[in-house]
């Protein structure tokens, strides 16, 4: 007769399930600083074609100009439409002018394009000009500020010491005898007078 073996039962290869985050203590799960968003840039201005603007135009951002101006124009970057005329100075960090522009121009960069043409000088660190551009002006270099030189400072003057007070010596010196006070002139005698003078 078989006799049955008692089948012991397959040990089970389980592994611990993960806590879940709700579970895992606070201290673990610091919250994470947020970061602003990146800076939106600022959306240019336009202004469109068949408008006339009397009057300068001033601001920090950048402007896109395809009409008439009638002003100065002072601005962060500034687009010169090809359908633009300018007739004022224009001052901008950087400029790329594709239409007329008839007065000076300054600024660090300045393109040119095919269809520019200008009427002025031109300050500026960098001009590029294309094929075909027309400008009439003088093209003048920045120039920037030399740094400052430093000053020579003027030697320290020896700072007269204190007097210490009489009988004080920081380090003993011999004993010196005061000089005898000297005796006064003698008033001159009634025969002398103020003009008269003796050998």
């Amino acid at each position: 007769m078989f006799v049955k073996k008692k089948e012991a039962p397959a040990p089970l290869a389980l592994t611990p399930l993960e806590k879940s985050p709700l579970e895992q203590p606070r201290a673990a799960i610091a919250p994470q600083p947020q970061q602003p968003p990146p800076p939106r840039p600022k959306p240019a201005s336009l202004f469109s074609q068949g408008l006339t603007v009397r009057g300068d135009i001033v601001g920090d951002v950048e402007v896109h100009v395809d009409c008439a101006v009638l002003g100065d124009v002072k601005v962060g970057k500034l687009v010169v439409g090809p359908n633009a005329r300018i007739e004022g100075s224009i001052v901008a960090q950087a400029i790329e002018i594709h239409g007329l522009v008839i007065g000076s121009v300054t600024a660090q960069a300045v393109r040119l394009y095919g269809t520019a043409r200008v009427d002025g000088d031109i300050t500026h660190e960098q001009l590029a000009m294309e094929t075909g551009a027309e400008f009439q002006g003088r093209s003048l270099k920045f120039r920037r500020p030399a740094p400052p030189q430093p000053q020579a400072q003027p030697a320290p003057q020896a700072q007269p010491q204190a007097q210490a007070p009489q009988g004080y010596s920081p380090v003993a010196q011999p004993h010196q005898p005061h000089p005898a006070p000297q005796a006064a002139p003698a008033p001159p005698s009634a025969s002398q007078t103020p003009y008269s003078h003796t050998h």
